[in-house]
């Protein structure tokens, strides 16, 4: 009861800690084959969060705040402060428009009923070094809020880019899933001479451009794909969150060996990254880390944002760094992940610490026995003797033989002093690299850009020093947030001065260097 009464006490302060009771159970369904029989609608109608949501009298308050304060900033957790007094300010507009008698009771009061486990709208934890709880919106809420926004009536629907996209993905399934390469050579060759006679009309001057209708449906259709990317990083956080709340459960109330328990754990979370859900994010993540994907994506974002037809549809300001909500969102999800690494290992601490500490016992209690005893020795057929001491053998032909020691002999020389011809100079001619310029132009540079190379850096401030600079910018790079890609080669450059003032320049080749915000 002590070691389950410390471990909960430690449990509650970690930093995803989520409440039992915010814990619902929702009933499985057969999501592939889309089956919706009445027994399974009805389980959902009772049980499901986004149903109650949409059934709720305060379903326009509760909807229409956590859109606001949630998803349309792409927010992922707000203290209960800061969203208490957002709510406030909404009630207090709210009130002025309908009456003093609507929605009569406080904020705090209306958040912690969305929290309720009869609820289930919001996630309530709290951080670890914090006292004040924070909120997060669950994956069925914002679920049901992204449900509600599919009926309002839209300015424009389209349905080309669509119609492409799943032209696409089943040209992509069919090619990758080809076996003989005489087709898949004979499609890539079809796919190059379409290339090649698209190259020679642009060449002759007929430039084929995408119409505003066109370029509004893609860019409609992008937008949706965007948001629906961040609803889904809350869906498998929440996935991964369960898995971490059932090994909290079981580690509290666990009594056998830990190699059972350790492998209960590890192979349902194997499971989980081995599953299709697992090994698709991974892929999507790694493939958002990437540096190129994302100074691409930016550049796209950036040339698109600036044609006249996507501006007509005013598009979300959120939307430029789109990619770097992800990245957000992501964290997130690998946090929780790394959480459960950091629960086992504080588990194996904890039995580790008790083991030891049994076993102290035990010679202690050994030792007490023992000192009872010495005084009254039990009977010489339940006594056994052992000798204190023993003697040690020493054979005559391991001691070493007699060696006499070295006298040294010293002779009385005077030291005579000498002339040579020597250039002091070049010991005042020493190069002085000052690292803090060079840490304050790093910073620089990095309020501007959240990543940059090493290359592209070197040209922001060119080297002065030539390589010795160089050499105090990797040890930099290195101490501070960075990363190498050892695949792509870069070729810094600078110019050396010789004696006679004839300009050098010189160049090294090294792996791209990544410096990030």
């Amino acid at each position: 009861l002590a070691r389950r009464s410390h471990f909960c006490s430690h449990l509650e302060r970690t930093d995803d800690f989520i409440f039992w009771k915010t814990h619902v159970s929702i009933p499985s369904m057969n999501r592939e084959s889309g089956q919706l029989d009445y027994f399974t609608l009805d389980q959902l109608r009772q049980n499901h969060p986004a149903w109650r949501l949409l059934r709720a009298d305060s379903a326009p308050l509760a909807a229409s705040f956590l859109h606001q304060a949630f998803v349309l900033p792409n927010v992922r957790m707000i203290a209960q402060g800061d969203l208490a007094e957002a709510l406030d300010d909404a009630l207090f507009s709210l009130r002025s428009q309908l009456g003093a008698s609507a929605f009569p009771r406080p904020a705090s009061a209306y958040l912690d009923d969305w929290a309720d486990s009869s609820k289930g709208w919001l996630r309530k934890f709290y951080r670890q070094g914090s006292d004040e709880p924070w909120f997060d919106l669950t994956p069925a809420t914002e679920k049901a809020i992204a449900w509600l926004g599919s009926l309002t009536e839209r300015s424009f629907v389209g349905a080309e880019s669509r119609l492409l996209t799943m032209f696409e993905l089943l040209r992509q399934i069919s090619e990758g899933s080809e076996h003989d390469p005489a087709v898949r050579i004979a499609e890539l060759k079809r796919r190059r001479a379409a290339i090649d006679a698209e190259i020679a009309r642009i060449a002759a001057g007929d430039v084929p451009l995408l119409n505003d209708t066109a370029v509004k449906d893609r860019f409609l259709q992008f937008s949706q794909i965007a948001r629906e990317l961040l609803s889904d990083f809350r869906e498998v956080e929440q996935n991964f969150r369960g898995l971490d709340r059932q090994v909290r459960e079981r580690i509290a109330l666990w009594e056998g060996a830990r190699g059972d328990l350790l492998e209960q754990i590890l192979g349902e979370r194997d499971a989980i990254t081995d599953s299709d859900q697992g090994r698709n994010f991974h892929a999507f993540w790694d493939f958002l880390m990437s540096p190129q994907r994302q100074e691409e994506l930016s550049q796209l974002l950036d040339k698109v944002l600036q044609l006249d037809a996507v501006n007509e549809l005013r598009p979300d300001a959120r939307m430029r760094r789109i990619h770097y909500d992800w990245l957000s969102a992501g964290e997130h999800t690998q946090r929780t992940v790394a959480m459960l690494s950091q629960q086992l290992r504080r588990f194996l601490d904890d039995q580790a610490w008790l083991e030891n500490r049994r076993i102290m016992e035990i010679l202690r209690n050994i030792e007490g026995k023992a000192l009872q005893l010495r005084d009254q020795p039990p009977a010489a057929r339940d006594f056994m003797s052992m000798d204190g001491n023993s003697c040690s053998i020493e054979l005559v032909l391991e001691r070493p033989l007699y060696c006499p020691p070295l006298r040294h002999q010293l002779q009385a020389a005077m030291i005579e002093e000498g002339e040579a011809a020597l250039d002091t100079s070049l010991l005042f001619s020493q190069v002085v690299i000052d690292s803090s310029r060079i840490r304050a132009n790093m910073r620089r540079a990095l309020r501007a850009h959240r990543q940059l190379s090493m290359a592209e850096f070197c040209e922001q401030f060119p080297l002065q020093q030539g390589l010795a600079e160089l050499v105090s910018c990797l040890q930099l790079a290195e101490s501070m947030n960075s990363t190498v890609d050892e695949s792509v080669t870069e070729t810094i450059r600078w110019c050396h001065i010789d004696e006679n003032g004839q300009e050098h320049w010189r160049q090294a080749h090294l792996p791209r260097i990544i410096l990030m915000a």
